[in-house]
């Protein structure tokens, strides 16, 4: 009896429990959940619908559907190295990467096949036409400014793929042996030519310090000579006033001290014990002695 009530139940409800069933497959299908990280591409009857952006999204079953599931994190692409020829023929090998990001999955889908190899091959063109324009010094001293140029132009090129050149890396830029070894003698040459011409400056301002110092000297020593020189015709004004004022017997008696005190000195000298002094010295001391003490 209760296998005949189920069998009865289900045959009077199965229509109920069919339509329920559809419903949860309906609910299911329509009902689309996107991660943070990706977009949904959807398509109706094989043709582009819509985009699902992150969260709940709804869609028409069985009509719609999710074709393609596009991460939209950023990527780097592999590390790639191509030759290049500089401006002044030096053959170089130059390591780069790229760092992009999907911003149109739409246009990246249904535009382009092979992303990353599309992609590659873009770098390597513009790397490849950039170099050219630039000497090897210029690649070596200016790679900031390269490095902007490529990411301009490769952000221009993959425009309509829907993608976004976040960041353009340089990673190196090699030579090969017989360039290097080129730089490495000038290197040296220039080496060699800093220390000579450090050396010749040097030089040259050792010749200028004395020449400042002997210059300094003769100044100093002019200087001197033009005091005494002051100082004398100072004395001699002195005696010419007092002549003037007092007539011979001032010149008389300027000589007496003069030598007076000369013979002072003579007697005062350490390697001198014996003095012997002329009689017309000793007439003269005493003359000098008689002005002395009329002065007094």
């Amino acid at each position: 009896m209760p296998e005949e009530l189920i069998l009865e139940f289900f045959s009077s409800n199965l229509i109920y429990l069919l339509l329920a069933l559809l419903l949860v497959v309906v609910v299911f299908k329509a009902v689309k959940i996107v991660p943070q990280s990706e977009q949904h591409v959807v398509e109706r009857f094989g043709r582009l619908h819509s985009v699902l952006k992150p969260g709940i999204n709804m869609i028409v079953p069985f009509l719609d559907k999710v074709a393609h599931r596009i991460s939209i994190l950023e990527r780097q692409l592999p590390t790639a190295s191509q030759d290049a020829i500089t401006k002044d023929n030096v053959l170089v090998q130059v390591d780069t990467s790229v760092f992009y990001r999907i911003t149109e999955p739409e246009k990246t889908v249904y535009r382009i096949r092979d992303v990353d190899g599309a992609i590659a091959t873009t770098v390597a063109g513009i790397v490849r036409a950039e170099i050219g324009k630039m000497d090897l010094d210029e690649v070596q001293s200016n790679r900031n400014e390269l490095i902007t140029t490529i990411k301009v132009l490769v952000e221009d090129a993959v425009d309509d793929w829907g993608i976004e050149v976040t960041r353009a890396e340089i990673l190196d830029v090699n030579l090969d042996q017989a360039t290097r070894d080129a730089m490495l003698q000038q290197l040296n040459a220039e080496r060699a030519r800093r220390a000579q011409v450090t050396e010749a400056e040097g030089h040259k301002r050792a010749v200028e310090l004395n020449a400042d110092a002997e210059l300094y000297a003769a100044e100093q020593t002019a200087k001197a000579r033009r005091v005494q020189a002051d100082a004398e015709a100072y004395a001699t004004g002195v005696v010419a006033a007092a002549i003037a004022d007092h007539g011979l017997e001032a010149a008389q008696y300027q000589v007496a001290l003069k030598q007076v005190e000369a013979l002072t000195a003579l007697g005062n000298s350490p390697s001198q014990q014996t003095v012997i002094v002329p009689a017309h010295a000793l007439e003269a001391f005493g003359n000098a002695f008689n002005m002395l003490k009329g002065k007094a």
